[in-house]
């Protein structure tokens, strides 16, 4: 048998799986290997059998490295002995933690632990206490706990520190040679009202293209903060900034990926103060096309910094309050907005994706509970930035494509064949006649959210082919962007909290002085999940749910195998850390909706399933937009079927059945904080919140009288319950007074006992 150098990917049931360092293989181990290794041990197995799945599992040899950072959980006291119960349940066992080892602690508090002893066949682990967070309900204790739990980076080094205060305050005199001013230029920033980092400045007039006498396009400023000039590679802050990779947002929190003085001072473009960018110059025409474009490093000087609040208001009334607070702004706002127009049908043209999906936010009160969680109103203001950053980052892959440079791609792959049969299996399966071919493009989704956004279940069918895509990620090899209907597309917007659109700004930099960009990774190791890597070596695993590299044919660049693998390996890296920050941020949103529900138990909600698996139906409540989960014991007695085609729960006798976009009525029943779960319990559907079929006795007729109540299926349950038990009472009292007169007594039985559960077999049969 074969063996395997790995990760342990731990499970919370007790078992675990070993992630090959190529990325190819994943081994099951069962729980008895387990007890001797944790989640992120590094082993050596070997494969000594095949399960019935098909399934290889493996016998662990040897442990090459134990897990180094410590383990966040709550210690508790039991039976005089101390232990602490890690918040991440796939390390599946609780660590012992020596009388003297708890740093003072008391039972309840969450604290971090370092291994002391490793665990063995016959003994759980021993540890002791490092740090002490704080109590469970200790505000932004979910904050501490997430970045703990997921290995955010949340403190910066002394040397980063030291560099980034000897920073100056304001832009200098020699930081302006070489740039070109627009201080003159009235450019603005455009954010939401709770933005503190401002990466982007936009501006945009009339412009002459081509030999026209009248103006028949625009020119369209971005100017993104200068991060580079700031950031050098290999110092203190570039080591910091790539460990981080991205910033993490939470409500009331940003883990930020430089130094405040920079995300929110030096290199933020604050209004009426002097900063440093590189600005995307571009000439767009009427149809929203690039006509041209240029990059050049500026220093700006921002005019006003509006929210899209204000915005939305200005180009909904121009002679509304807003507006004629910002007389001087007005014409540049329009002229923004026209161009936003003109980009907008430019991306229509090209077939991009756009689905109107709901996003929340959270608002926190002063303790950093929720005090409510709504929807955000996406306006005009918010496409309108949105559209121009598009622009600039498809110039700048233009830009980096032509001139033949490596550089990370934002990259977007088609849906591969499984979720492309199960979505086509879906749409047959409504009765739609709109299905897709082989190799679907962006435009046959576009066109299939134009042909339903009328329909009720629309938010459904949205839902399925969202499902149906993959995961964009960061990688040297431009396979496009699938989503936005682009050839080549990269990242260079958001330098401040981004580290790929700082590389970006370092190649088109070193485009600009005739030269090249010589990427080195930091002579650091780093580890993201389950994937660890050196710098210049091979690609190494991907963690889990980390898609591969694309696989379609493109045109490689002969890069040097060293040069190669350095990009290949920072691409795998930034995108493993964008995962990572959108687990935390999800954790933390998780942890803050179990509170949120905690004070409602009892209390009923309308909502609508949001999706349909084998063990139970996912609903979001209606004006809350928490999630939860009805599992399938709590739909009553019934017997339900998951048809993965129609992503639906049917019941056998009575035919109802649960499809995504089904409305229900809940109560919440239950709220697990560790486990971050909200379960519900089916109360009941009224008329115009039933599921989206039922099975009656009249059902194919379609009438709301002849609809069939969850509890009718119940009832007849219960009453085929009670007739098998006196069928039971009648074969016993047959042994005594002979068989003849049992037969009849059960006939009599059955027949009087079940005639609404015979009538209801009836009709289905009928179906």
């Amino acid at each position: 048998m074969s063996e395997i150098v790995g990760t342990v990917q731990g499970h919370r049931d007790g078992h675990g799986f070993v992630q090959a360092d190529d990325g190819d293989a994943s081994v099951f181990l069962p729980p008895q290997e387990m007890r001797s290794v944790m989640h992120r041990d590094r082993v050596k197995v070997r494969v000594v059998r095949f399960d019935r799945r098909g399934r290889p599992e493996g016998l662990v040899l040897d442990i090459i490295e134990r897990r180094k950072t410590p383990i966040i959980g709550r210690l508790l006291q039991e039976g005089g002995a101390w232990l602490v119960a890690p918040e991440d349940r796939r390390f599946g066992q609780d660590i012992l933690i020596s009388p003297k080892g708890t740093a003072n602690a008391e039972p309840g508090q969450v604290v971090a632990v370092e291994l002391t002893e490793a665990p063995s066949l016959l003994a759980k682990p021993v540890g002791r206490v490092v740090e002490v967070l704080g109590g469970i309900d200790d505000p932004g204790m979910e904050i501490e706990i997430a970045v703990r739990k997921y290995e955010v980076p949340h403190r910066f080094s002394d040397a980063t520190l030291a560099q980034a205060a000897k920073l100056p305050e304001k832009v200098r005199a020699t930081d302006k040679k070489q740039r070109i001013d627009l201080t003159d230029v009235s450019m603005v920033t455009i954010d939401g009202e709770d933005a503190r980092d401002f990466d982007d400045a936009v501006y945009c007039e009339p412009a002459t293209i081509g030999r026209a006498k009248a103006p028949n396009g625009w020119r369209l400023l971005v100017a993104i903060a200068d991060v580079s000039h700031y950031v050098k590679p290999g110092e203190p802050l570039d080591l910091d900034a790539y460990e981080r990779a991205t910033s993490v947002y939470f409500p009331r929190r940003v883990i930020p990926m430089l130094p405040e003085k920079l995300s929110n001072g030096l290199c933020s473009l604050n209004p009426d103060v002097e900063r440093l960018s590189m600005v995307c110059d571009m000439l767009v025409t009427a149809d929203g096309d690039v006509h041209a474009y240029q990059f050049f490093p500026a220093v700006i000087r921002s005019h006003a910094r509006l929210t899209y609040t204000e915005v939305a208001a200005i180009l909904g009334n121009t002679r509304g309050p807003e507006a004629l607070r910002r007389p001087e702004l007005l014409p540049h706002l329009l002229h923004l907005h026209e161009v936003y127009r003109a980009l907008l049908k430019s991306r229509s043209g090209r077939g991009a994706v756009d689905f109107d999906t709901t996003e929340t936010q959270i608002v926190c009160d002063d303790n950093g509970r929720i005090a409510k969680i709504v929807p955000r109103v996406r306006t005009d203001a918010h496409r309108l930035i949105e559209e121009c950053m598009l622009a600039a980052n498809v110039c700048s892959a233009d830009f980096i494509t032509r001139a033949k440079h490596p550089s990370l791609f934002r990259v977007h792959e088609g849906p591969t064949p499984e979720k492309r049969q199960l979505l086509r299996n879906y749409l047959k399966a409504l009765g739609l006649g709109l299905s897709l071919g082989e190799e679907p493009q962006p435009g046959d989704y576009q066109a299939i959210a134009q042909a339903v956004k009328d329909r009720p279940d629309v938010t459904q069918i949205h839902t399925m082919m969202l499902r149906s895509m993959q995961q964009a990620i960061y990688t040297p090899t431009n396979s496009g962007h699938f989503g936005l209907a682009y050839e080549a597309y990269t990242h260079f917007t958001s330098p401040i909290r981004r580290y790929p659109d700082l590389l970006v700004h370092r190649v088109i930099k070193a485009l600009l002085g005739r030269g090249r960009y010589d990427l080195k990774l930091p002579a650091v190791q780093h580890q993201v999940g389950n994937v660890k890597r050196k710098p210049g070596g091979a690609r190494g695993a991907l963690s889990k749910g980390l898609p591969a590299a694309p696989t379609k044919a493109v045109a490689r660049l002969k890069l040097p195998p060293a040069e190669a693998a350095a990009w290949e390996t920072v691409g795998i890296h930034c995108s493993a850390n964008e995962r990572r920050a959108d687990e935390a941020s999800r954790d933390v949103e998780a942890w803050l909706k179990c509170m949120f529900m905690r004070e409602r138990l009892g209390e009923e909600y309308g909502g609508t399933v949001s999706a349909v698996t084998s063990f139970g139906l996912f609903v979001q409540l209606d004006g809350l937009y928490v999630e939860g989960l009805i599992h399938i014991t709590e739909l009553g007695g019934e017997y339900y079927r998951f048809d993965e085609t129609r992503q639906e729960l049917r019941g056998e006798r009575t035919g109802t059945r649960y499809v995504v976009g089904s409305r229900v009525r809940v109560q919440v029943s239950r709220v697990d904080l560790d486990t971050r779960k909200i379960d519900f319990r089916l109360v009941r559907e009224a008329g115009e919140e039933r599921p989206a079929a039922a099975s009656g006795r009249k059902r194919n007729r379609g009438s709301d009288k002849d609809w069939v109540e969850p509890g009718a299926a119940q009832e007849a349950l219960a009453e085929v319950r009670q007739a098998d038990l006196e069928v039971k009472r009648a074969t016993k009292a047959a042994r005594g007074s002979g068989e003849g007169r049992a037969r009849v007594s059960v006939a009599a039985t059955v027949s009087g006992k079940t005639g609404k559960a015979s009538a209801s077999k009836g009709s289905r049969g009928k179906r």
